[in-house]
C-alpha cells in the first residue's frame, strides 16, 4: 500500500488522526508517513497520507485539486476567518439576494493572487504567520501572495439560524477544540479558546437571525476556505466566516471531471 486516505474529524489535528490510524493498524507502527496536504484542526474530511517509500515521491502529490463543502455564516467575521477566532458582528442584518450572491461567487472563480491568511503556517522570516499574528508583529513584515484557482462554486442552499440556535451550535463546536502541547502553539494557549468563547458570548445579537450559505467549492491546491468565506462576505457588503469546512475530494480535475481520485 503506497498511501491511505483518512477521514479527519472536527477537533482532530492531522497528527492526532495519523496516530489514531496507526493504533488500529499496528503493522505500520514503524513505517515512515508523510502528509500530502493538511487540514485545519476544526475542518473535517479527506486527508491523504503517504506510506513508506512513497514518502520519497511527495512531489508527485503536491498540487492536487480539492473539493470542499463549506458553510458560510453571514454577518459575523473573525480574525482567523472561521469560528475558531475572535469574532465581530456586523451592525446590520444582511438579506442575501440571489443575484448578489451569484455575482459574489462568480467573482471568486478563476485564478487570483491572494495573500496568505494571517493565521496560517506559511513561514515569513523564519516564523509561521500565525505566530506573527499572536505576537502582534504582522505590521512589521510583508505577507506574501500565492496563486489560488477556484474552478467552480455551487450554492447548495441557505439556512437561517436564530441567535440562540447559532449560540448552541457554536458552543458544541468549541467543545471539540483540541488541546495541544506543541511548542509552537504555546503563545496561542490551546487556540485561544477562552478568548474565543468570550468574544462569541459578547456578541449583542439576541434579536437577530443569521443566514448560513452552503457551498460546494472545486479548487486547486492551496486555496483557503476561511479566506474565501471572508471575501464572499465583503462582496455582499458585510462580514462572514467559515462556519464549517469539509473536504470531500482529493485528486485531479480536468474539464469539470475528476480524472483521478485518492479516496
Amino acid at each position: 500500500m503506497r498511501y491511505v486516505v483518512l477521514h479527519k474529524e472536527v477537533g482532530e489535528t492531522p497528527l492526532m488522526a495519523l496516530r489514531a490510524w496507526k493504533e488500529t493498524h499496528p503493522k505500520y507502527a514503524d513505517t515512515p508517513l508523510a502528509y500530502a496536504g493538511r487540514l485545519d484542526p476544526m475542518a473535517e474530511g479527506k486527508l491523504l497520507i503517504l506510506l513508506g517509500e512513497e514518502c520519497k515521491h511527495q512531489d508527485r502529490y503536491r498540487g492536487l485539486d480539492k473539493e470542499y463543502e463549506i458553510e458560510v455564516l453571514i454577518d459575523i467575521g473573525s480574525d482567523t476567518g472561521d469560528a475558531l477566532g475572535i469574532v465581530t458582528l456586523s451592525p446590520e442584518e444582511t438579506q442575501v439576494e440571489e443575484s448578489m450572491l451569484r455575482a459574489a461567487l462568480r467573482k471568486e472563480e478563476g485564478v487570483h493572487m491572494r495573500a496568505y491568511p494571517a493565521y496560517s503556517s506559511k513561514t515569513v522570516n523564519g516564523k509561521p504567520l500565525f505566530l506573527h499574528a499572536l505576537e502582534g508583529t504582522l505590521t512589521h513584515i510583508e505577507i506574501p501572495d500565492h496563486e489560488e484557482h477556484i474552478y467552480s462554486i455551487a450554492h447548495l442552499g441557505t439556512e437561517v439560524f436564530s441567535a440562540s440556535a447559532l449560540h448552541k451550535r457554536i458552543a458544541a463546536f468549541l467543545q471539540k477544540v483540541p488541546k495541544t502541547d506543541e511548542e509552537s502553539k504555546v503563545l496561542g494557549a490551546d487556540f485561544r479558546i477562552d478568548a474565543v468563547r468570550e468574544s462569541w458570548d459578547a456578541l449583542n445579537a439576541s434579536s437577530r437571525t443569521f443566514s448560513v450559505l452552503r457551498l460546494r467549492v472545486a479548487c486547486g491546491s492551496g486555496t483557503y476556505m476561511r479566506s474565501l468565506a471572508g471575501r464572499i462576505g465583503e462582496s455582499l457588503g458585510t462580514k462572514a466566516l467559515a462556519l464549517s469546512i469539509r473536504r470531500t475530494k482529493i485528486g485531479k480535475r480536468f474539464l469539470g471531471l475528476w480524472t483521478q481520485l485518492y479516496s
